[in-house]
């Protein structure tokens, strides 16, 4: 939707459309943030141009022609960075879209920012965000998808960047205690009452607590916070033993039994020397 909103200023400025008409169509568009489903943009337009008092038919053509001319430049772009989920092995799994009630998680249901998907044990789900980033979450989990932002309120999930993408931008995962940065990595992250847990299953990220402390974990270390305590209490990371190593990958349920394996497994697999037995 930023790129369509660039797009449209892009255009006034270099006067190929000059029409009031289409400006004012255009915001309304905009302000529906309809990308969330194209051909609902297209009705939406169709009906608010035909609403509009004054108008006689050249102009709705001429309007009409230069709307639709800029929708299929920039649609294709937007669907390709639009979130959506790609596949939920096992529900209950949940999905709320701003303004909606909350429905049952299906693959391929398209998400828009401020979406809230939620699980119950044993449910699980895989969401594509666009730009190469991709996470799973699991358990009795509760988070908020906002721009490039996963606001993580409880449960577990395992987010990486697709490898080899170039200009790659950090994909950050924020929780009330801390936010999580990686690029190009692959981090695990587990709230509930009792801890914090972030674990770096290859490559460096970044963790900076909401009280001030900045921590960079490398592939198989870990950051744990108890929370049942009178102080939180940060503590460094720590190198988790091979065999623990070994164990969580093989018996993830956020790393094995979905469709497709992660795309960092194979770097997970060389860098920390362990296989994942169903990926």
């Amino acid at each position: 939707m930023i790129k369509i909103l660039r797009l449209n200023r892009s255009v006034l400025r270099a006067g190929r459309l000059k029409s009031p008409l289409f400006n004012k169509v255009w915001r309304r568009i905009c302000l529906k943030s309809f990308v969330v489903d194209w051909s609902k943009a297209v009705d939406f337009a169709i009906i608010q141009l035909v609403s509009l008092q004054g108008l006689d038919l050249r102009l709705l053509i001429r309007t009409s022609a230069a709307f639709f001319a800029v929708m299929l430049q920039t649609a294709p772009a937007a669907l390709a960075n639009q979130p959506k989920i790609v596949d939920v092995p096992n529900g209950p799994a949940f999905v709320k879209l701003p303004g909606t009630q909350e429905t049952n998680a299906r693959s391929g249901q398209n998400l828009v920012e401020n979406t809230m998907l939620r699980t119950s044990k044993p449910g699980r789900m895989q969401i594509k965000l666009g730009r190469g980033r991709q996470f799973r979450m699991g358990g009795n989990a509760l988070l908020q998808i906002k721009n490039s932002t996963v606001k993580l309120q409880k449960g577990a999930l395992i987010g990486w960047i697709q490898p080899g993408l170039k200009n790659r931008q950090p994909f950050r995962i924020q929780t009330r205690l801390a936010t999580a940065s990686i690029q190009g990595t692959t981090v695990f992250i587990e709230l509930d009452d009792e801890k914090l847990k972030v674990f770096s299953w290859e490559g460096e990220v970044k963790v900076d607590t909401t009280s001030g402390e900045s921590y960079t974990l490398q592939g198989g270390e870990q950051l744990l916070v108890e929370l049942n305590k009178p102080t939180i209490a940060w503590a460094s990371p720590v190198k988790i033993q091979e065999a623990e190593v070994t164990r969580r990958l093989t018996k993830s349920r956020l790393i094995n039994g979905f469709a497709t394996p992660m795309d960092t497994l194979q770097d997970i697999e060389r860098e920390l020397g362990v296989k994942a037995i169903n990926p």
